[in-house]
Order: structure tokens, then C-alpha cells, then sequence
């Protein structure tokens, strides 16, 4: 029978009864692992393991008890180690419960790789292999805890939070997990302090947290911090708060049936998993406390240091004990279990009986198998990472208070194994709806309005609403609008852009066709005109009208109206050159044949016999058509001169949700000459037409020119009233209804009245009638 001396537990001091009541509990949960292991056939077959258990009193008192243990076996003193190994009093050692105490004893097992496998000691430096190789520990990291607590406040969208310590090592280190992880989630601590041992000072906390509005406090704090915490919470008549409590107090039952703690608000909280009640385990307490007698500790000296006397634990019942908050009750027995694996794999153990008895079993031997440990407890996988640590698992909890009794009811998980998952119960999440407002610095902006900070914490801030053109993306960065791309377009309070529409004068559409059909109408009628003029030619209302005249004005016509096919489909650069071109110089052509032809008209009737010598001048040197070819030619060597600087060209014009193809202007000087050339061209027939309105009516063109000009001019007048009041699509098609306007004026007013006497009433179009005309004008008075 191998003895393998001692595997010792460390518990807290004796802080009050209850805690006193609760370390009682823990210890009697390892007697019960030992015994059950030393009276297993199958685990550590024909070895016993011993334990001392030792009362953590504070830092500088426990180290004689953890020196002890580094004693060598057989000698009172620890050896100089001297490059051989050596067997210490003890190859394992279990506890101590809290952070700081474990940080203050363990490298004192450190150098000896003595392993300590704890079941309360959560801190995150305890993760560190660099400084604590042989230690482990089976309950999670805090790191995994407060993972939890942020996830339980993201859930909840509580971003206005206050965290609450106790002046040791698993508050201070907690709360620098907290601060990291609550930055990527956009929760802010709005204050945080630590809780004094002078209790008269707690009520300063209070005072802070109503300061700053802080309804969410996580109170991550040991049991003997938190318990006159929240009393005073109750006697100061804190009301309608969140709380969020760490493992060491969310199922604690002192804390659950104090009078009045219904009223301090809600009380959520993290626990480890926990399990089933240990079977045997109530049997072996009530055992326990049939069997016990008076303490019989006689060392006064080790009652004066440490208080170990228990006498609540001698005069509590076993159900008492059985009732004590059970959180750690099954991290502490698979802590044994743990050790009691690895051992049985140092030693070679099989099923029936270990191989060897003989083989020692070395500290650091045991820590090398518990890297490796791996097995089954009550359907609970037991293993370590590469850091020391247990699989996470924690239970979300809610105090439900009724009829002033509060109870622990399970209301979600988190688990780190094999892959993260947080779950929490409906049914809870629906009571909270509704809470946002009262639980955040600033209410949640409404969709496409920015976050603009007002204070130090990002959570406190006001909104404003996204401008035109910009959006915002509250999953990427709530605080700011961003501008659309160039051809994205966005309306003020949006959350995305929309792709611009391009727009031009598609060929398919129905405006298209219709203009390219009135287009196609002018040529049309245009070509028959001039047929009919060309079988009349002799006639006098084709003379009157202009001879050849009007042939030359019918081509310019047609030419003019083969520019609003110019106005269809996406513009490029031959297209723009030429859109603008091809209209005003044929226009021009006939609008010079108009106003040569009503100067004409006035100069027979009212110039010719004043200024005789003139008119046959006139007449005689052809002086019609220098003045068309010669404005013609102005006209056409300005739009070279356009073309060559600088022409029309295509462009896009960025409109607020369209882009809109169309062509520039050029050089806007030329452009400018061209358009004043034009009209003051237009002017000047409009003037010589006006002065013969009065004229003979067969020979009353002056009516008929006048009223095609005052087609042009309103037409374009529209045009450019258009343009400059409204932006889109539609003015598009303006400049070709205008260029349509414009020909129909001169079709409509010039050459359809005389197309009217042709066929309708050719007996006005004889010599004689003509006569007859011209000789009532000269008989009128004047």
C-alpha cells in the first residue's frame, strides 16, 4: 500500500458565520472525494491519499503552513536544492480559495513545480505559464466571466454601466478585462470604485452612482465585500437598479434571503455550472455529523493566530450544511479527482492495481500529467488547456422575487467549448423591452442620424440627422455620414446609397419617337412643298412667296430638322460638335431668306419710288443673295471658330438622383456671338416684316413672317426659361421641341397659307386678281 502523504486544502478565515458555515462545507466536500477515490478499484487502486487542511488566515500567517509543506519527507527543514530531486511533504495542493491569496503563496510551488489545482481562484494572471507553470484550476478564468457579463449587457443594449470591486486581485483584474472587452462593444463605464472595509464610508458609492445616473452596477466583488455592500443598498433604499452579479455572490443564499432585497431592483448573475447534488455526498454529511464530537484542535497557539474553532460548524445541522450555496461544490471535488488522475498515471495504474509500487511519485511528475488529464465526471468532461484552464461554462441566473421571496432561477448559459455560445431566455428579454431608455447615457439615434459626442464617454451623445448625399453605416461608425460615390446618391437621414440613374434620350423611348417622327413630318412636308411650288413655279403666289427662294428656304428646312435626330441616344463627341451646328446655320439661312424677303416686300411698296436708284441696285447686282450667303457664311465661319477653340462636348451633369448625359456649351464667348447673331438676325426680320403687315393682301407675306418669328422667339424663350428654373431629365428634350417650334413657325406662318390658295382656292392665284389687289392698295388713302 503506497501512502501518498498529503494533499492539502487552504480555506479562508473565518469572516463571519455564514462564510465560516460555507468553507466548512467545501472541506467536507473534499473529505468526501478522497474517500470515495481511496475506496475506488479502478482509480489509484491500492494507493490512499492523506490531506492536511490549513486555514488561510492572511498573507504573512499562511506561509508558515505553505513552507511546511515544501519540507522534505523525513527532515524538519527545506533542502537547498542541489541537483537531485527530492519529495516534499506533499505532491498536490488544492486551494487557496481567493485570487490574491493564490497569487501570494503559489510561488512558493512555482520553483518546485509542485502543482496547485484550485477551484476559486479566477484571476487572469493565474493564466500566465511564464509565472506560474505548475498551476491549474477548475473553475474558468474571469476573463470567460466577464466575457459574459458584457454579452448579458450587450444583450440588453445597457451601455451605461458602473462596476463595483473589492480591494484585491479578482476585482482589480476583472476590472481590466471589463474595460478591454467593453470598448469593441460600445458599452461605457460611467464609474467604477472599490468597496471600503469601513462601511461607513459605502454610502459615498452610492452617492457617485445616483451623480452620474447610473441605473446597470456590476458588482464583481468576494462575498465579504458584497454583503455590506448591498445592505447598505437596502438601508439607503436603493431602488430600480440593474445588478449584475459575479460568481462568488449570485447564488448566494445569505444575500438571497436578506429582508427587504426585493426592492433594491433586479439581480442578474454569472455562476459556474452547476451540477446535480453530488450523490452519496448528502449521506456522507449527515454521517458526518452523527460521528463528530467537540473540536479537538489543542494547539492554543494556532487558535490565537488563525481562530480555527468552528463552533457554528459543531452545532449547525447537516441540513444546514447541505443548504449552503453549492456553486463550488463540484469544482472543488473535480479538483481531487483531477489530481488523483494524474497521479494514477504517474504511477502506471491499471484497472485492478497500480504497475509499480515502487515508483516515485515526484511533484513535477504529477504536473506533467495534468496537462494531459482528460476524463469523465458526472457527464462532465475534466481537461486543461495549455494555460491551466477549464472549459468555460457559466449559468445566467435571476433573483425572482415574490411576496417579498427571492429565489435563484436559471435564465440562460455561456459556453466557451467546443464553440462559443450565449443564450438567453426569452421570456426575460421581452420584460426588459422597453428599459433602453433608462439604461444608456443617450437613447440609440434614430436610422440615418449620426452620433455626435458630448462629454468624455462615447455612449453620451446627440444625433443629427445625415445631409443629402451622404449616409450613414451605425454597424461600421455610428459617429459619422459618409459622402456617396460620385455617381451614389442618397437622401438626408439614409442608411446606403443608390446607384444614379443615367439618363438621356433613349431611341426606344415614347418622347423619342415622337420627337424623331415630328422630325421626320417636317422633312416630309417640307419635300412636298417643294414639289408643289416646283409644278407652280409660274404662278404668282410662288413668285410672290419668293421663286427659288422658297426652294432654297424648304432645304434649309429639312436640313435644320435633321438636328433634332442629334438629340437622341447617349451624346458623344461628333454628336455635340454637331447638334447645335446644323441647326442655327440652316436656321440662319432661312431666317436671312425671310428677312431679305420682307425688306424686299417693304421696299416695292413703300422704298422703291423714294429711292428708285437704290432699288434697282439692289435688283440689279443680286443683292438678295449676297446678304444670305454672306449671313450664312458669318454664321458657319463662327461655328468653325466654335468648334476649333473649343466645341460642345459630351458631358455629365450630377443632379441630385440622376446623371444626366448631355453636351457642354464650349467656349461660351463664341457661343454667345452665335446666339446674339441669331437673334439680332431674328430682330431685323421681325422689324421689315412688321413695317409690310399693312401690305396688299396677296402680297402680305410681312403677317405671315412675323407670326413664324414670334414662334421662334416665345419657343425659345420657353427654352431657356426651363433651363435655368429646373434640373433633370425632362429639359432634355426642351432644345428639340424648341427646334421644332422654331421650323413649324416658318412651315405653318410662311408657307401654308400660299400651299392653302394653290389648292384650295386657286382663283386667287392669277395675274389679274393680283392686279386688282396691288390697284386697291395704291387707290387707299395714305
Amino acid at each position: 500500500l503506497l501512502f501518498i502523504p498529503f494533499h492539502p486544502l487552504m480555506c479562508p478565515s473565518s469572516y463571519s458565520s455564514p462564510t465560516s458555515l460555507l468553507c466548512y462545507q467545501q472541506i467536507q466536500v473534499m473529505r468526501f472525494a478522497i474517500e470515495e477515490i481511496n475506496n475506488s478499484t479502478l482509480l489509484l487502486p491500492g494507493v490512499s491519499l492523506g490531506y492536511e487542511i490549513f486555514d488561510y488566515c492572511s498573507d504573512l500567517l499562511s506561509y508558515g503552513a505553505a513552507l511546511e509543506f515544501l519540507t522534505q519527507k523525513g527532515r524538519g527543514a527545506i533542502p537547498v536544492w542541489n541537483g537531485t530531486n527530492y519529495r516534499p511533504k506533499v505532491i498536490s495542493v488544492t486551494g487557496p480559495f481567493g485570487s490574491s491569496q493564490t497569487i501570494s503563496v503559489a510561488p512558493l510551488y512555482m520553483s518546485e513545480m509542485i502543482p496547485m489545482v484550485t477551484h476559486g481562484a479566477t484571476s487572469v494572471q493565474l493564466s500566465s505559464k511564464n509565472r506560474f507553470p505548475s498551476f491549474f484550476r477548475t473553475i474558468p478564468s474571469d476573463k470567460y466571466q466577464v466575457e459574459s457579463i458584457v454579452r448579458i449587457l450587450q444583450q440588453f443594449n445597457w451601455n451605461w454601466v458602473a462596476f463595483i470591486g473589492g480591494d484585491n486581485d479578482y476585482s482589480r483584474d476583472a476590472l481590466t478585462v471589463f474595460q478591454d472587452k467593453i470598448r469593441p462593444a460600445n458599452i461605457c463605464l460611467a464609474y467604477q470604485d472599490t468597496i471600503p472595509q469601513n462601511q461607513s464610508l459605502i454610502g459615498r458609492l452610492f452617492n457617485n452612482i445616483a451623480m452620474f445616473n447610473v441605473q446597470v452596477i456590476v458588482v464583481f466583488a468576494n462575498v465579504e465585500f458584497v454583503i455590506p455592500f448591498i445592505q447598505k443598498a437596502i438601508d439607503l433604499r436603493v431602488k430600480e437598479k440593474i445588478w449584475i452579479a459575479s460568481e462568488t455572490w449570485s447564488m448566494n443564499q445569505e444575500l438571497i434571503k436578506k429582508s427587504q432585497i426585493e426592492r433594491i431592483g433586479t439581480v442578474l448573475g454569472v455562476t459556474v455550472q452547476r451540477h446535480k447534488d453530488l450523490r452519496g455526498f448528502d449521506e456522507f454529511i449527515n454521517n458526518t455529523v452523527k460521528s463528530r464530537h467537540e473540536n479537538a484542535c489543542t494547539d492554543m497557539d494556532l487558535k490565537e493566530r488563525c481562530g480555527q474553532i468552528c463552533s457554528d460548524c459543531n452545532s449547525t445541522s447537516a441540513q444546514t450544511i447541505i443548504g449552503e450555496d453549492p456553486t463550488y461544490s463540484f469544482v472543488i471535488y473535480s479538483a481531487v479527482y483531477a489530481v488523483a488522475h494524474a497521479l494514477h498515471n504517474v504511477l502506471r495504474c491499471g484497472t485492478g492495481n497500480c504497475a509499480n509500487s515502487e515508483i516515485i511519485a515526484y511533484p513535477y511528475m504529477v504536473t506533467e500529467a495534468l496537462k494531459q488529464v482528460k476524463f469523465k465526471l458526472d457527464n462532465q468532461s475534466i481537461e486543461f488547456d495549455e494555460n491551466g484552464d477549464p472549459p468555460a461554462h457559466y449559468d445566467i441566473v435571476h433573483w425572482d422575487c415574490k411576496n417579498k421571496t427571492c429565489s435563484n432561477v436559471d435564465i440562460g448559459s455561456y459556453l466557451t467549448n467546443p464553440t462559443p455560445s450565449f443564450h438567453i431566455n426569452e421570456t426575460l428579454i421581452h420584460w426588459f423591452e422597453g428599459t433602453e431608455v433608462f439604461l444608456q447615457c443617450s437613447s440609440e439615434c434614430k436610422s440615418g442620424s449620426r452620433r455626435v459626442q458630448t462629454g468624455f464617454h462615447t455612449c453620451c451623445f446627440e444625433c443629427e440627422i445625415c445631409s443629402d448625399g451622404k449616409y450613414i453605416n451605425h454597424t461600421a461608425d455610428p459617429y459619422s455620414c459618409i459622402a456617396c460615390q460620385k455617381d451614389e446618391w442618397a437622401r438626408n437621414g439614409s442608411t446606403s446609397c443608390t446607384k444614379r440613374s443615367i439618363e438621356y434620350l433613349h431611341s426606344d423611348a415614347s418622347l423619342a419617337i415622337f420627337l424623331m417622327f415630328q422630325a421626320s413630318s417636317i422633312i416630309l412636308i417640307s419635300m412636298a412643298i417643294l414639289v408643289l411650288f416646283l409644278c407652280k413655279n409660274d404662278t404668282p403666289v410662288v413668285k410672290s412667296a419668293g421663286g427659288r427662294l422658297c426652294f432654297f428656304m424648304l432645304c434649309c428646312l429639312s436640313m435644320s430638322s435633321i438636328s433634332v435626330f442629334l438629340y437622341i441616344g447617349k451624346p458623344t463627341e461628333a454628336i455635340c460638335t454637331l447638334r447645335n451646328s446644323v441647326f442655327v446655320v440652316f436656321y440662319v439661312a432661312c431666317l436671312s431668306c425671310l428677312a431679305v424677303r420682307s425688306f424686299q416686300i417693304v421696299c416695292i411698296f413703300k422704298m422703291a419710288a423714294k429711292l428708285p436708284k437704290a432699288y434697282d441696285f439692289w435688283v440689279k447686282h443680286g443683292g438678295q443673295w449676297i446678304t444670305i450667303i454672306t449671313t450664312t457664311v458669318i454664321m458657319l465661319f463662327l461655328c468653325i471658330l466654335w468648334i476649333a477653340i473649343e466645341g460642345p462636348k459630351p458631358n455629365q451633369i450630377t443632379l441630385y438622383s440622376e446623371v444626366i448625359l448631355d453636351c457642354t456649351y464650349g467656349v461660351i464667348p463664341i457661343f454667345y456671338v452665335i446666339v446674339l447673331f441669331a437673334v439680332l438676325l431674328g430682330i431685323a426680320c421681325f422689324s421689315f416684316a412688321y413695317m409690310g403687315t399693312d401690305l396688299p393682301k396677296n402680297y402680305n407675306e410681312g403677317k405671315s413672317i412675323t407670326f413664324s418669328l414670334l414662334i421662334f422667339f416665345i419657343s425659345w424663350v420657353i427654352s431657356l426659361t426651363v433651363h435655368l428654373s429646373t434640373k433633370g431629365k425632362h429639359t432634355l428634350s426642351v432644345n428639340p421641341f424648341s427646334v421644332l417650334c422654331s421650323l413649324y413657325g416658318i412651315l405653318f406662318g410662311y408657307f401654308f397659307p400660299k400651299c392653302y390658295i394653290i389648292i384650295i382656292t386657286p382663283e386667287r392665284n392669277t395675274a389679274a386678281y393680283f392686279q386688282t389687289a396691288i390697284q386697291s392698295y395704291t387707290l387707299q388713302p395714305r
